[in-house]
């Protein structure tokens, strides 16, 4: 595809290197009016913008980085060929971030790979996020050797949950999305997502106070 910006085919990682600041702030909105019309800077800068949420996103069912960066090119790819049809009826960010869950299960299901082999490939702060609902003291505050065996149990814990249930509780707890936000991008409605997302907690924090008294 001749018309698809440089930006968009190279890989994320080179993206985010090569990222220039710009002056002024247009809101996604204007951005995407422009890209519609055929304007590639605005839809670079769309992807500078959003590039670590989705790459986020996408991480959180997927844990090899080469896929990560694979599937995050293909989506911003997805979106460049498809802007024409956004309509603004939701944010802009709602509909990149459901493509993104979207070429995550394409991915699976053509690869036959099962996310659960995987373990969340979550930063330090995104697991903070995730233990404030699993833990309520200050198990391993301080101590660097603690933080690691603590991240590395809620990073077992997140594994142990259906892909569907992973990515929700990611994008809600680890990523800050709200549940109707969560529902557009997973086709579900606010109370089917409320009412998984407490089993989701519910189990993760069983089975952490279990595994964190067996190591006590």
């Amino acid at each position: 595809m001749e018309n698809v910006p440089k930006y968009v085919a190279a890989s994320a990682t080179a993206v985010a290197m090569t990222a220039r600041p710009r002056t002024g702030k247009p809101d996604d909105r204007e951005l995407v009016r422009a890209a519609q019309k055929g304007e590639v800077v605005a839809f670079e800068e769309l992807v500078r913008r959003h590039q670590q949420r989705v790459m986020a996103v996408v991480g959180g069912v997927l844990r090899r980085r080469e896929d990560i960066e694979d599937v995050a090119q293909q989506v911003f790819l997805k979106a460049y060929v498809s802007i024409g049809r956004f309509d603004m009826r939701s944010a802009f960010s709602t509909w990149l971030y459901k493509i993104a869950v979207n070429e995550c299960w394409d991915y699976l299901r053509k690869k036959k790979v099962r996310p659960l082999s995987y373990e969340a490939d979550l930063s330090e702060e995104q697991v903070r996020h995730v233990e404030q609902f699993v833990s309520t003291d200050s198990h391993g505050g301080g101590n660097p050797s603690d933080r690691a065996e603590l991240r590395e149990i809620v990073e077992r814990l997140l594994a142990e949950l259906s892909e569907e249930d992973r990515v929700m509780l990611v994008l809600k707890e680890a990523q800050g999305f709200a549940v109707e936000e969560i529902g557009r991008m997973l086709n579900l409605n606010v109370n089917t997502v409320k009412v998984r997302l407490f089993r989701a907690r519910r189990k993760l924090a069983k089975t952490y106070r279990r595994r964190v008294g067996a190591h006590s």
